[in-house]
């Protein structure tokens, strides 16, 4: 049987251990409920994420940007009209391509060049993200990217002085205004302008407005549907061109977009399917086409 001393000295341990112990369990269950407490408050701020799941729609650019570092190269193959018959394999016969790379310079500021085998085509352009749609705390209901381009045609001409270079250069400007209204569905408008230094008649617009319209709708978890389609604001080249309208499936697999469409403008640049569409859409005047897109990571963000 132990002594009351050895049981005093005991209990007394017992105590000094217990107050040790209660502050530092306190401070443990006082950091838990404050993590919880962050992870839940609906106060806090948030940036809403992938409101597309890639830098491109059918025609369109979207608001997203590849991300600081990171590389994209994206192939993109537009074949003839489906009503052009079993001789040309109903379009398969004939295709345009066009390659490009976009690199995120920041995680706002992204630059790309491309070229298309129409026209022989070079062009390059910046995006930024100048707003993001937020949640929380004074939300942002909307997500803005501003886009600029340039391209320019490499056409051999019959006489070397028929076009000067600056007469082949095209410019597009256009504000992507987008929203992501659930997991599932996001529309975006395009404010768009194409500054043509050259045309070929007087009656035809240097400056041609247009105002642009595209929606994602997700129906599994891996494949969304999308659709993009510009209206030409009233003018010469309204009467004489059609507004371009495309449908399509975006498809997910790891590491890459693939994405299948159908459009009435064969052109894959603002310089093309914004003032030179001339595709009757609902006639079968439709250019089937796909873009593969592949992310590769050049700088790490760490």
């Amino acid at each position: 049987m132990k002594s009351p001393r050895h049981t005093f000295s005991f209990l007394f341990s017992l105590a000094i251990a217990l107050l040790a112990f209660a502050p530092a369990a306190q401070a443990q269950d006082d950091l838990l409920g404050q993590l919880e407490k962050e992870t839940t408050d609906p106060g806090k701020r948030e940036v809403v994420a992938a409101t597309f799941k890639g830098t491109h729609i059918i025609n369109s650019q979207s608001v997203e940007t590849p991300g600081k570092g990171t590389m994209a190269f994206l192939i993109q193959h537009r074949f003839g009209t489906l009503n052009s018959g079993a001789y040309n394999f109903f379009g398969l016969d004939q295709a345009v391509l066009r390659l490009s790379f976009e690199y995120g310079l920041t995680s706002r500021l992204t630059a790309g060049i491309g070229r298309s085998s129409q026209e022989k085509t070079f062009d390059g352009f910046l995006k930024y993200r100048a707003i993001r749609q937020t949640t929380g705390a004074r939300p942002m209901p909307v997500s803005v990217t501003l886009f600029a381009s340039s391209a320019i045609t490499t056409l051999k001409f019959n006489t070397p002085s028929e076009r000067t270079t600056a007469s082949r250069v095209t410019y597009a400007y256009q504000a992507l205004i987008a929203r992501k209204f659930s997991p599932d569905l996001s529309i975006q408008l395009m404010p768009t302008l194409i500054h043509r230094n050259f045309v070929a008649t007087p009656t035809e617009q240097n400056d041609v407005y247009a105002l642009g319209g595209a929606l994602r709708q997700k129906i599994t978890k891996r494949t969304v549907l999308t659709a993009d389609y510009y209206y030409l604001l009233p003018g010469n080249t309204a009467d004489n061109f059609r507004n371009a309208l495309g449908l399509g499936v975006d498809i997910e697999t790891g590491g890459h977009i693939f994405q299948l469409h159908v459009t009435n403008s064969l052109g894959m640049t603002e310089k093309f399917f914004v003032p030179e569409t001339t595709g009757k859409f609902f006639e079968g005047d439709l250019y089937f086409g796909f873009t593969v897109a592949r992310n590769f990571t050049i700088k790490s963000q760490i």
